[in-house]
């Protein structure tokens, strides 16, 4: 489909790769709503960037541990921008703990891994299906990962929380069709966004070995993808790893 015209959500707007996917969609002719929940002063720079690119953009604070922040913000982006076609699934957080220190993963860090990283996206999706539907051209993209697929990642709850993110889009395009299409990305190791923020150079070193193409996720080719998954007309339920090799090596 022709994007042109399309007004977007993206949750996680402000960081590496969500600032890059608010970018790729202004320039395919998108109305984006920039989500976030701190640093507003970020999403007001990714808004500046896609304005002085010719684009319009507006940042909204969005919690997606919280259902009536969800539901507000939601409600804001429909008003400010005059309906919704893409929602954009990508907000998530990862807070490392070690896959054999069981105890260390307590219950605490669990619950709100599973509210922000699959939790929120299915309350966002939700709340945003009305005006997907009535569109007429839905579009959700959902963030998973690698870590989905493998047991790896920050933490047992991190890799549990992005699989169920790859079951939740197989669902939600069960449920949405004919109306809305749900499509996911699972990117390997991406430098430069706050997730991977302080991972040790060993540790991306090993990631590039790995890798058939010997290097890290490209960003650009991520973003590059969820624009795609938005054009498509015939493609739902599918998950696409982006990971420069790994999966397969």
């Amino acid at each position: 489909m022709d994007l042109t015209g399309t007004r977007a959500l993206v949750t996680g707007g402000s960081g590496g790769l969500g600032r890059l996917v608010c970018s790729a969609l202004a320039d395919a002719g998108t109305r984006v709503a920039v989500g976030y929940l701190d640093g507003r002063d970020r999403a007001e720079r990714v808004c500046d960037d896609i304005a002085g690119q010719g684009g319009e953009a507006i940042a909204v604070r969005l919690d997606q541990g919280d259902q009536t922040a969800i539901d507000e913000a939601v409600g804001t982006v429909v008003g400010s921008l005059g309906g919704l076609h893409i929602l954009v699934n990508n907000a998530a957080m990862a807070k490392a703990v070690p896959f054999p220190d069981l105890d260390a993963l307590s219950t605490e860090l669990w619950d709100r891994t599973m509210a922000i990283n699959l939790r929120g996206p299915w309350l966002v999706s939700r709340a945003a299906a009305p005006h997907l539907k009535a569109s007429g051209r839905g579009r959700i993209v959902n963030v998973s990962a690698m870590a989905g697929m493998k047991p790896m990642g920050a933490s047992i709850a991190q890799s549990v929380g992005k699989a169920g993110v790859i079951q939740l889009t197989r669902c939600l395009a069960v449920a949405m069709a004919p109306d809305v299409t749900v499509n996911c990305v699972a990117p390997g190791l991406m430098e430069g966004t706050e997730l991977t923020k302080g991972i040790p150079d060993a540790f991306v070193d090993g990631f590039r070995s790995q890798s058939v193409l010997g290097r890290t996720t490209s960003l650009d080719d991520v973003a590059a993808q969820v624009v795609q998954f938005c054009r498509a007309d015939s493609v739902t339920g599918q998950t696409l790893v982006v990971d420069g090799g790994v999966f397969f090596h």
